[in-house]
């Protein structure tokens, strides 16, 4: 739902208060288009926002949602790969997905409503936000979180709610036919609250206390937004100019650091949310003292100058991120180590360095070297990812390339 927000307040039925559904990626096995979480909006003349596979089931989850609405059912529908019948609605890829359908109920009720849509849209890009749904067939609502970094589960009244449980309620909710015991809400804290704290998308399934076996669990989906991860590169040139809006294109919020006036406050450079003029070690302690920097955030050092990479390098080096990568040549690579093991940094330290930076996709222009670089960036997230980093080759970093 959450990567439906930038567009929700343009959305013509949501603010006209047209009847809707919202019919949501519950479990993803396989090779499919998107992954769990990502939401499709259907109103009651058929309107569409979003999308869930690109094309292959999105006519039968509207016309699975059109009777949703109609019945005021809640549905789960599973599409996958079939060689049996040419002609059935499934996923060309070869993987399954199981899509939960669910109308939008009356102001006031569980249910989201229509006239709710709009103050959800009005959350800006960026903003913490959190979104927690109950996608089991015996329940359904939504909680709307909003600093999901501090939120605790114990004693939410909206989540005793989701749940089925009544906090202020002197009967035992263990009677109630598919509630939750109290020993529910220890569960769901123990589950919901990383998903919320780390910003993540994921299931949470809990079963109710004296469930029998095979009985549905309670299912919540959690959407966790934070505040956009950062992103500081160290140098202004070529390559800086290139990756600045790159970087922005995959969300992060963006910072330029150099200690040359002339260089960092060039207009090329102003795609950076700030720029930053600074000796580029002195910046980032100040940073990491102030606890501005996370495990999210990513460094990359381009200032290809020893006299700043080194003690930048160090600094880096000593505090907690995701990534920090230097770009450079291999004998620049071989010389930063020499230097940093007689600094003192630590070989362990010195091995987490993506360094030359960026993936072998061959790349010489600046645009080339930034995808190179986010590439690799994408990859050190994923652990998954097949294709090499250049500190993981051999060879020649720039080879020619022969055109036929």
């Amino acid at each position: 739902m959450l990567d439906l927000m930038p567009s929700l307040g343009d959305w013509a039925p949501a603010a006209t208060g047209q009847r809707c559904a919202i019919a949501t990626i519950v479990s993803a096995t396989g090779s499919v288009p998107r992954p769990v979480g990502t939401s499709m909006l259907v109103s009651e003349s058929g309107s569409v926002l979003g999308s869930l596979s690109g094309g292959c089931v999105e006519g039968a989850v509207v016309a699975a949602a059109l009777e949703s609405m109609d019945d005021g059912g809640i549905r789960r529908e599973r599409f996958g790969f079939s060689t049996a019948d040419a002609f059935a609605v499934g996923l060309t890829c070869g993987g399954e997905l199981d899509v939960h359908i669910e109308p939008f109920g009356p102001e006031g009720s569980r249910s989201p409503s229509v006239t709710g849509l709009p103050r959800l849209a009005s959350a800006e890009a960026g903003v913490p936000l959190a979104l927690v749904r109950r996608v089991d067939s015996y329940g359904s609502g939504m909680v709307a979180v909003a600093d999901p970094a501090t939120f605790t589960v114990a004693g939410s009244a909206d989540i005793a709610r989701l749940l089925g449980l009544d906090l202020d309620s002197s009967v035992d909710p263990r009677f109630r036919p598919h509630g939750p015991g109290p020993a529910a809400m220890l569960a769901a804290a123990a589950q919901l609250e990383p998903l919320l704290h780390g910003g993540r998308t994921g299931l949470v399934r809990l079963a109710p206390d004296g469930a029998c076996v095979g009985e549905e669990p309670i299912t919540l989906l959690v959407e966790s937004r934070l505040p956009a991860p950062r992103m500081l590169v160290f140098g202004a040139n070529d390559f800086s100019a290139a990756l600045l809006p790159a970087a922005r294109l995959l969300g992060y919020h963006v910072t330029l650091v150099d200690a040359r006036p002339a260089f960092a406050l060039q207009e090329r450079f102003n795609s950076a949310h700030e720029v930053v003029v600074d000796w580029p070690h002195r910046y980032l302690a100040a940073e990491a003292g102030a606890g501005r920097l996370d495990s999210r955030t990513v460094l990359c050092v381009l200032t290809h100058d020893p006299k700043f990479d080194l003690p930048l390098l160090e600094a880096a080096l000593a505090v907690d991120v995701a990534f920090v990568g230097a770009l450079g040549s291999r004998r620049s690579h071989l010389q930063r180590v020499d230097a940093l093991l007689e600094a003192g940094v630590r070989p362990e330290r010195i091995e987490t360095l993506h360094s030359p930076l960026g993936l072998d996709l061959g790349a010489v222009t600046p645009a080339e070297v930034a995808v190179s670089i986010t590439a690799e960036i994408i990859a050190a997230r994923n652990p998954a990812a097949s294709h090499s980093p250049l500190r993981d080759t051999s060879g020649p970093i720039h080879q020619e390339i022969v055109w036929t």
